[in-house]
């Protein structure tokens, strides 16, 4: 099962916002959130919320991709999150997530008996590729027991 699979299995909103998970590698998460009329805004643009959860799902795949193999002693959680809306978005957009710090570094602190915390940082563009979005999702491992 790949991330992308196991986070819509998991993670009930991924699901209902119908969000495809195109890339989900250690170095990048690619997630598209398709123009869909019911988590439109006012002006028929993707919901601001929607967008949020796009972003929070891209960097929620790429930290599992790169820290999967930790989790029988750590468990991922969000600590904060920071979102700019840019331009107006319309139609589908994709959020692009990628790691602020080498996994190795976190990883490290970890082995050292740390609580590391780490950002990963997102764009979302709309198709004509101009960015809309702009967030940061500052994560932790917090060592299991």
């Amino acid at each position: 099962m790949s991330v992308g699979e196991m986070l819509a299995a998991t993670v009930p909103m991924a699901r209902t916002l119908n969000l495809e998970f195109v890339e989900t590698t250690a170095e990048r998460a690619v997630v598209v959130l398709p123009d869909q009329s019911a988590f439109h805004n006012h002006v028929g643009g993707p919901h601001a919320g929607a967008m949020f959860t796009l972003g929070e799902s891209a960097s929620g795949a790429i930290v599992l991709s790169a820290f999967g193999d930790q989790l029988a002693r750590a468990v991922p959680l969000a600590v904060s999150a920071e979102i700019a809306y840019r331009k107006l978005a319309m139609g589908a957009v994709t959020a692009t997530a990628t790691l602020g710090r080498p996994a190795s570094e976190v990883v490290a602190q970890l082995d050292a008996g740390e609580r590391p915390e780490f950002p990963v940082t997102i764009e979302i563009r709309r198709g004509d590729g101009a960015v809309t979005g702009e967030m940061t999702v500052v994560w932790t491992l917090r060592p299991n027991g």
